[in-house]
């Protein structure tokens, strides 16, 4: 039998099951039905008005409304842009400049700059009625279609519009539904950005089994107060979002198994888990099923995934990536070469979730893309090596490279080390340069509680500590101590943010 594509499966709990919540926030619950009915309505207003298949930007948060946007473009044959409500005027200039949408659905009030299309108000489009003929004639994306387009930063600062098509995330949906062993109709925490694709992580495999998203939105995340009040409220059972957020969450007493016993899964991806975060976790939710996960924007979400055990924690230096998923291949390649086993090279996915590239980027889509015997291929530009039996193990980011008198050396490969030293909370390290050199290693650091009266003595204590695990030429020359580091708008550590503020100094 044909699978149905992403649509059919969404909006056929739309038919069968027309009362079932998909979405629910703090004050009220949305169902599948209110759903199919909202974005209908949008697919048939843009299929009479706009039946181009260019792309569509919907702006706005972590509303109920955002999804109906989504879903009613891609129905009217549309790829949808997600562009969040906080994101920098020139971002925005910059995403739109490269993506030349047909027009802009504003969930949230649309800045008032300067665009060459169509604003499209989302309230006002809700008033309008739709000609059942049009919804009866449309053509929804499919196959190698782009579903979505989501902007990353670029390395000059111009973002880069990743495209990805209905069968790239078919792909990764199948396999999130199947391998992660997640309970029947789930709720899933939605927390990360819409314009963030570890989003994609909650939302297409929420929709798609009959489950529902608990949104957590960013005035909540941003304020700690309310954010631990909220926490032990959320009826959720499979988590989802970057490390640095459990962090933050692990901060707070009642964040535990005792006040969220349905919570049984937790899917990490966007950034490394370390075996400190992981073990706290495993304390507090000593029953649940903890995944990390690996995969960039490019290959969709994620494309491995490994549970971690007691034995893992009580063993590894730092935790694996996972096993490749079954319809996908990972080869470490040195210098155009694939490596055997063991060996440390570039991470390149192959397979049917990598992107057909770039949108209006052909430069940049050939030195990152290519085509491995028939697949499409990916570099990632993440250092990595497989082991024999095929779990795949993260070595850092090949651009967090620096050398330093000589001697080469991984960043993260640092903070891994820092974050162990018993005076250590959390911890980055940037380097500082003087005429395109490395001068110096730049540590921020969230201390611990200590007794040190002075940041000298502290810092010659956690110099000590560091001296037991690493090479002399890999301690930090300078220590900045700070009470959070700082983190994007994904949620991750700003490391290129603190790189820009010692080096403008």
């Amino acid at each position: 039998m044909e699978q149905l594509s992403i649509i059919q499966q969404i909006d056929q709990f739309a038919y069968n099951h027309p009362q079932k919540v998909v979405y629910q926030d703090h004050e009220k619950a949305y169902t599948y039905q209110q759903l199919k009915e909202a974005s209908d309505k949008i697919a048939g207003y843009l299929a009479q008005h706009f039946p181009n298949r260019k792309p569509v930007v919907v702006f706005g948060e972590l509303e109920f409304e955002m999804l109906a946007a989504f879903l009613g473009a891609v129905k009217a044959g549309h790829a949808y842009i997600p562009i969040e409500r906080h994101t920098p005027t020139q971002r925005i200039e910059l995403i739109l400049q490269t993506a030349q949408p047909t027009c802009i659905l504003a969930v949230a009030e649309f800045t008032d700059i300067q665009v060459d299309c169509p604003v499209l108000d989302y309230a006002q489009l809700m008033q309008t009625t739709v000609d059942p003929a049009k919804l009866a004639q449309l053509q929804p994306v499919s196959g190698a279609e782009n579903f979505y387009i989501i902007f990353t930063s670029g390395t000059t600062g111009v973002p880069k519009g990743v495209q990805i098509s209905h069968d790239n995330l078919q792909s990764f949906v199948d396999w999130e539904l199947s391998d992660f062993a997640l309970p029947k109709e789930p709720a899933f925490l939605s927390q990360a950005p819409y314009s963030f694709d570890l989003s994609v992580m909650s939302i297409y495999p929420a929709l798609a089994s009959g489950g529902r998203l608990i949104p957590l939105p960013k005035a909540v995340v941003d304020d700690f107060k309310q954010l631990f009040t909220r926490l032990p409220e959320l009826a959720i059972n499979v988590w989802v979002s970057t490390p640095s957020f459990i962090d933050i969450c692990l901060m707070a007493p009642e964040f535990d198994q005792a006040h969220l016993p349905k919570l049984s899964h937790f899917l990490f991806c966007g950034e490394e888990l370390t075996i400190q975060t992981a073990k706290k976790l495993k304390e507090r939710f000593p029953q649940a099923h903890i995944f990390n996960t690996y995969g960039p924007t490019e290959a969709t979400v994620a494309i491995s995934r490994v549970a971690i055990t007691d034995e893992m924690l009580a063993n590894a230096t730092r935790l694996p990536i996972g096993y490749v998923k079954p319809d996908s291949q990972v080869i470490i390649m040195e210098e155009n070469q694939v490596v055997a086993p063991g060996e440390i090279g570039e991470i390149v996915i192959v397979g049917p979730s990598v992107s057909k590239g770039y949108l209006n980027n052909p430069t940049k889509t050939s030195e990152a893309f290519f085509d491995y015997q028939g697949q499409p291929a990916y570099k990632t530009g993440d250092a990595g090596q497989l082991t024999e039996d095929g779990l795949l193990l993260y070595n850092g980011r090949m651009d967090f490279q620096v050398k330093l008198h000589g001697y080469r050396m991984e960043l993260e490969d640092i903070d891994h080390h820092l974050m162990q030293v018993s005076y250590v909370d959390k911890a980055t390290v940037v380097p500082k340069y003087h005429q395109h050199k490395v001068q110096q290693l730049v540590a921020f650091v969230v201390a611990k509680p200590n007794e040190f009266e002075k940041e000298f003595a502290l810092t010659k204590a956690i110099k000590a500590e560091l001296a037991q695990s690493v090479m002399d030429y890999m301690i930090p020359q300078r220590f900045i101590y700070v009470d959070e580091l700082p983190r994007t708008a994904n949620g991750k550590i700003d490391r290129k943010g603190l790189m820009n503020e010692v080096n403008s100094a």
